[in-house]
């Protein structure tokens, strides 16, 4: 093992972070080869810089004057979008992300967590969390409605095991005691976690009241156990309800206990809108946490992104930092859609209240997001999938036979009508007669 990878894991194994180490996360490091060694002489080397493998003339990155051009002249220089970015990610947007976190989250205020480092998009900060922290046959308990995408990352990619359980109690909240029991079952002295609010498929996010009956059974794990929680933020904000908790769990949870690890997954894609731009953060926390400690995570964490994709998007990070510092439109375009997103939300209400009752097809809890979701009736969603996109042309998504999810985000608010009413009226074709 490399000796830099003992140093940070002989910090890490002071606090509750160390018994989460993988295999593959204990031998992570970030080298003192030549991403640390050029970010070095970028301070130090006035007179001639030889080590960035990167083409220059006059101190600008040679490029591609098509692409240039199609940049307002003057508004950017080459350096900020043909040049590598920082392993960590722009340090200025960084910064600025970190007092966002805050500000959407101001019970974070005085509380001691990592300078967000940029990942290539939310999906890479959650499979940065499983390399790090996830060895083969490491359970991670997860609600039984969850995105498909952490089967492929808990279980192909690292070998561990999705323990699920069920998400929805008979009132319609979080099952936090199927949740807590989940925890304690699995093996060892240690238990994962991943929650994403607003949950997809769907579109569900705890009231203030349901978010602290989660926190209190986190800790009531954390008595006989050391618990790493994943949040997955990647709809954060888009919550339409005022009951609706508006702040993340990994504020309440990053100084629960000291054997509540937790780690924030968030992103620029759908709080800034910036999709493609694929600009991810990954944060840590806990309780027991010194400074040391988080600055080993985010070398440990570095040295997964060098190993990987080196570092993330230049020209993205660019464009989103501009346009959070100078964006004459920014706030403005934020408000006009999460103001879409709403009222195509109350729209959704009221097109499927009359539909309450139906045997066929239930929605189940819904109050933010982008999506809902239905239960199929022990009926086969797939089925349904296919009926409705050969002879109606409507698409929807199939999660695991059981549950149909709709994309209202991607629907214009006057074509919601057409759509609740032709998916009913397919199910009475389809089912109607069993």
């Amino acid at each position: 093992m490399n000796a830099l990878a003992k140093e940070l894991n002989a910090v890490l194994d002071t606090s509750v972070a160390g018994a989460f180490l993988s295999p593959a996360g204990r031998r992570m490091y970030f080298p003192k080869g030549i991403v640390a060694q050029s970010a070095e002489a970028g301070e130090k080397a006035t007179r001639h810089n030889a080590t960035v493998g990167l083409a220059t003339s006059n101190g600008q990155p040679m490029h591609l004057s098509d692409i240039y051009n199609r940049f307002t002249p003057g508004a950017f220089k080459p350096s900020q979008i043909f040049n590598y970015a920082p392993g960590g990610g722009d340090k200025v947007l960084r910064a600025l992300w970190k007092k966002e976190i805050i500000r959407k989250n101001p019970t974070l205020e005085g509380k001691l967590f990592s300078e967000p480092i940029v990942t290539a998009g939310l999906t890479h900060a959650i499979s940065i969390a499983a390399l790090l922290f996830v060895a083969p046959g490491d359970e991670v308990v997860c609600p039984d409605l969850f995105w498909d995408n952490y089967d492929l990352v808990f279980t192909d990619l690292v070998d561990g095991r999705l323990k699920l359980f069920r998400f929805f109690d008979e009132k319609g909240h979080v099952d936090t005691k199927a949740m807590k029991e989940a925890l304690l079952s699995c093996k060892g002295d240690t238990c994962r976690l991943i929650l994403n609010f607003p949950n997809n498929p769907t579109g569900y996010s705890p009231s203030k009241e349901a978010a602290q009956e989660i926190v209190s059974a986190l800790k009531e794990v954390a008595a006989t156990k050391k618990v790493l929680v994943i949040t997955d933020d990647a709809y954060f904000g888009l919550f339409y309800e005022d009951e609706t908790e508006k702040e993340s769990l990994f504020a309440y949870l990053a100084d629960a206990d000291e054997n509540i690890f937790v780690v924030k997954g968030d992103a620029a894609t759908k709080e800034e809108m910036v999709w493609g731009f694929r600009i991810g953060f990954i944060s840590y926390a806990s309780k027991g946490f010194s400074s040391e400690v988080l600055d080993a995570l985010s070398k440990k964490t570095l040295g997964a992104i060098r190993c990987t994709v080196s570092n993330c998007d230049r020209p993205g990070q660019t464009l989103l930092l501009d346009a959070m510092l100078n964006g004459a439109n920014y706030e403005s375009d934020r408000e006009k859609t999460y103001s879409e997103m709403a009222s195509r939300y109350q729209e959704m209400k009221r097109l499927l209240a009359p539909y309450a009752n139906h045997p066929l097809l239930k929605p189940y809890p819904f109050n933010s997001g982008y999506f809902m979701a239905f239960d199929t009736t022990e009926h086969d969603a797939e089925a349904l999938r296919k009926y409705l996109l050969e002879k109606y042309q409507i698409g929807a998504i199939n999660i695991m036979g059981r549950t149909l999810r709709l994309a209202y985000c991607s629907v214009e608010k006057d074509k919601l009508a057409d759509l609740i009413a032709t998916l009913y009226k397919a199910v009475e074709e389809l089912w109607g007669s069993r």
